[in-house]
């Protein structure tokens, strides 16, 4: 029987004018983190607001006029709806604070930030994972801040994939096409007509028009290549976030970086600092240097002059997370876009080479274009000084230019409602006191029955959300209704207050998603005890190209469905924001188990910390400056020189010892109050310690005053007088690699092996300097102290020796450097010296890379 043709038609339904404004609180991001619109919006049906996956752009569309008319003589709804306008206007007229404007003036300073991908709500599905919640977790800080701001990405019509998961355990990666009428975004026009930048591509020009996101006081502007102007292969250039292969991607970060500033250019924005958010927006550099090249500089200057003020940030330590392209892939892609821009490909080759090799590392690239570089964490920080040690080869990693910034969560959009409610009473000011640990003492002056009876509340509420996903996911699935009863059966039962652990995020094998099950026999008996029964519910998505990672989902799938787990492990499928709320404000356990110290920073675990919950963590990433010994429980990650193999074992048995013998009985010792005291002591020390330290304000703040402000006061300099020490600097660079190779230290006197206390020693060396001047370099002294019991080791004093002689003819030519010092430590202390080039004009005293000791 021959099919019909079906045709959709969507009535839309017209807005009553007492509600206009719903249009545009539909159209600002704001709707992301702010609870009070999201309600707004589901009061006028709470069906379809969930139909709609909480989209209030689609919402509008399809709701039924009658709801409409109804909301707009609701006299309750319209107070609602008055007030909620009344936040959103209070929001949009509160100016900078004097931390920002001291720091950033608003009317002289503008960020750019470039990122691949933005997570900022599940209705606008432009991101995968960490990278995309971590950018936009920081443009909603930077709006609440005040921040001169904006930020470059790219509109994907699909985004990233839809996952379902069969009744095989198999993940199956499904993409659906968003309409721009469905995004709370809008067409950037320019004299009236749609802003079309172009970008060189080979044998072609790729055209893209740009669309405008409103995040609040700062705007996101995104390129989107699906234009009548381009061929259909180009249309689908940004179909896929990730998707394709290494020549769609690389095809991608030219849009992003090269396309991006010319965005910025057409709309007459001058940024003073330009913020890299990982290497898939590095050829913005590029295009940067053509600009300054355009206007008579050398490329070495150009570089000088772009580098200064720029910020290259890297998120992950694993390998696989840095995007490598063949020297081939890039000499094609590139060549018509170098050749009309004036640059010589060997020198850009030489700009993104790693180790010799014959291909292009976008980090590489990144850093090499940037002076301002950090990593995510504490401990990525110096991971990422290492890996990347090459960059400046002579220098010792602990001083190469990298340092950190730990990132933190967007409080607003994390924290549940009812805990926001809660802060309210207890502490009302405590949304401008994010930044302010004492503050947070509050959270002891909860009463524990009424700080347990919102974690409890919340607990059911993702409880009721599990069950929803699971007979959702069953019923597609054939699974047995029984089946999916007893899979259920310690979520529906609230008067037995079972524990839950929550595991959600991305399936990647570093993330040892299965290092739990390592003793299968021990935690069944765990899990199951019926006096203390626990559910681990598990989440996330594996790449569609990541069969290891899917492999990890079919192993958590079957044990789920093994009649002795049943219930005891629960795999949802499609993990996203919405999913994500859910589980980090009901769980009693965040479990984070990545292999160390490949975890960059992590910001689960800060989400669901913020709600009260407990992390059980591998001391990696932020919470190696996260833990206290109070707020949590840690396993100590073994040496990495140990046997992988090994170190999984040991770290297993840590995890099941912690949980066996600290977290359980911790959980059930309830006695008569009905919960556990002690419980509720340790979730309130995590609250009241990760809240005020791992916020996005607090990151975000973090960046303004360590790189943005010197950033922009470096471009700055480096601008000055045409150019003037942009130019200075180049020149000296290559003075500097040209002649370098030639220097050489030697001892001038004999140091003495010991002293008095009070007694001055006299450090004297001869410097060949190979035609260098004595200004052109430092020479000091490292004093480190012996660490003892009485004198605890805090690092190495710094002594500049100063030049005395030059051109010494007593040492064939050499220049005396010295100085007269008294021993800076008590007893036993190593003194190294080193000589390094230096000009004031640097960014960083060691960025040449070039150092050579005594």
């Amino acid at each position: 029987m021959h099919k019909a043709t079906e045709f959709k038609l969507e009535a839309r339904p017209s807005i009553p004018e007492s509600l206009s404004r719903l249009d545009e609180l539909a159209n600002d991001l704001f709707y992301s983190w702010d609870h009070g619109v999201r309600n707004l919006f589901a009061r006028i049906d709470p069906r379809l607001w969930q139909k709609v996956a909480h989209n209030p752009k689609l919402f509008l569309r399809r709701v039924a006029q009658n709801r409409l008319d109804e909301a707009a003589e609701d006299r309750a709804f319209l107070s609602e709806y008055r007030r909620i306008l009344s936040t959103y206007d209070a929001y949009l007229e509160v100016e900078p604070g004097p931390e920002v404007t001291t720091q950033l003036d608003p009317e002289t300073s503008l960020v750019a930030y470039f990122c691949a991908e933005f997570g900022f709500h599940e209705s606008f599905p432009i991101y995968s994972g960490g990278l995309g919640i971590l950018a936009g977790d920081h443009c909603k800080a930077a709006s609440d801040l005040g921040l001169p701001f904006v930020a470059v990405g790219l509109l994907y019509q699909q985004g990233y994939f839809i996952q379902t998961i069969n009744a095989q355990g198999q993940q199956v990666a499904r993409y659906q096409s968003h309409f721009s009428d469905e995004l709370p975004i809008s067409l950037v026009e320019l004299d009236g007509a749609p802003l079309l930048v172009s970008v060189p591509f080979p044998g072609r020009v790729v055209y893209a028009k740009v669309w405008k996101a409103r995040v609040g006081h700062i705007c996101l502007y995104l390129l989107d290549t699906h234009v009548e102007e381009n061929s259909p292969e180009d249309r689908e250039l940004t179909l896929q976030l990730y998707g394709g292969d290494e020549t769609t991607r690389i095809s991608q970060e030219m849009l992003l970086g090269i396309g991006g500033v010319r965005v910025l250019d057409a709309l007459g924005l001058s940024p003073t600092v330009w913020h890299i958010n990982e290497g898939h927006a590095a050829f913005l550099i590029l295009e940067r240097c053509r600009k300054a090249m355009a206007e008579g500089l050398t490329f070495d200057a150009a570089l000088e002059l772009n580098a200064g003020s720029t910020l290259f940030t890297t998120h992950t330590p694993v390998p696989a997370g840095h995007d490598i392209f063949s020297r081939g892939l890039v000499q094609h892609s590139l060549g018509e876009y170098l050749a009309e821009a004036g640059l010589d490909f060997d020198t850009v080759f030489r700009l993104g080479s790693k180790n010799s090799g014959d291909s292009v590392n976008m980090t590489s690239l990144g850093l090499r274009g940037s002076r301002f570089h950090n990593g995510v964490s504490r401990i990525h920080g110096g991971v990422a000084s290492r890996m990347e040690g090459e960059i400046w080869p002579q220098i010792p990693p602990e001083d190469n230019p990298i340092g950190y910034i730990t990132n933190g969560v967007h409080v607003p959009t994390f924290l549940a409602p009812e805990w926001s409610s809660l802060f309210d009473i207890q502490a009302p000011t405590w949304k401008s006191e994010l930044r302010n640990p004492d503050f947070w003492e509050f959270v002891d002056r909860i009463p524990d029955y009424h700080y347990w009876s919102v974690h409890k509340a919340l607990k059911q509420q993702m409880g009721d959300y599990i069950v929803r996903c699971l007979r959702r996911q069953h019923r597609r699935n054939g699974t047995g209704h029984s089946a999916t009863e007893r899979m259920t059966q310690h979520l529906v039962s609230p008067e037995k207050d079972t524990m839950v652990i929550g595991f959600a995020r991305r399936f990647a094998t570093y993330k040892r998603a299965t290092l739990i099950f390592s003793d299968l026999e021990r935690l069944e008996r765990l899990l199951t005890d019926p006096e203390r029964p626990v559910v681990v519910v598990f989440a996330g998505k594996a790449h569609p190209k990541d069969k290891p990672g899917q492999q990890m989902i079919r192993v958590i799938h079957d044990l789920a469905m093994q009649p002795a787990l049943m219930g005891h492990i629960i795999l949802l499928e499609d993990y996203d924001q919405a999913m994500a709320r859910r589980l980090l404000c009901g769980v009693d356990v965040w479990l984070n188990t990545p292999e160390y110290p490949k975890e960059a920073s992590g910001t689960s675990g800060e989400k669901a910390a913020l709600n009260g919950a407990l992390n059980l963590s591998v001391l990696d990433g932020w919470w190696g400056e996260g833990y206290n010994g109070k707020n949590g429980w840690t396993i100590n990650p073994r040496s990495i020189d140990l046997d992988p193999e090994f170190r999984n074992q040991e770290e297993a048995r840590d995890l099941l010892d912690l949980i066996e013998f600290e977290v359980i009985p911790l959980y059930y010792n309830r006695a008569s109050q009905g919960y556990s005291k002690g419980w509720v002591q340790r979730s309130k020390a995590s609250m009241k310690t990760i809240t005020p330290r791992f916020n996005s304000q607090r990151m975000v703040m973090d960046y303004v005053e360590r790189y943005y402000q010197p950033a922009c006061t470096q471009g700055k300099k480096l601008s000055a007088n045409n150019y003037q020490l942009a130019t200075e600097l180049a020149d000296w660079k290559e003075r500097i690699r040209r002649d370098w190779k030639g220097v050489s230290l030697s001892v001038r006197q004999r140091m003495p092996a010991e002293c008095l206390h009070d007694q001055e020693i006299n450090l004297a060396v001869s410097v060949q300097l190979n035609g260098l001047k004595p200004e052109d370099v430092h020479v000091e002294c490292l004093v480190t102290p012996e660490c003892t019991g009485t004198h605890e080791c805090t690092g190495s004093d710094r002594i500049l020796l100063q030049c005395e002689a030059e051109d010494d003819e007593q040492t064939g030519g050499d220049t005396l450097f010295s100085a007269r010092i008294l021993p800076p430590y008590p007893g036993l202390q190593s003194l190294r010296i080193r000589m390094y080039p230096f000009h004031e004009g640097l960014t960083h005293p060691l960025e040449m890379g070039a150092m050579i000791w005594l």
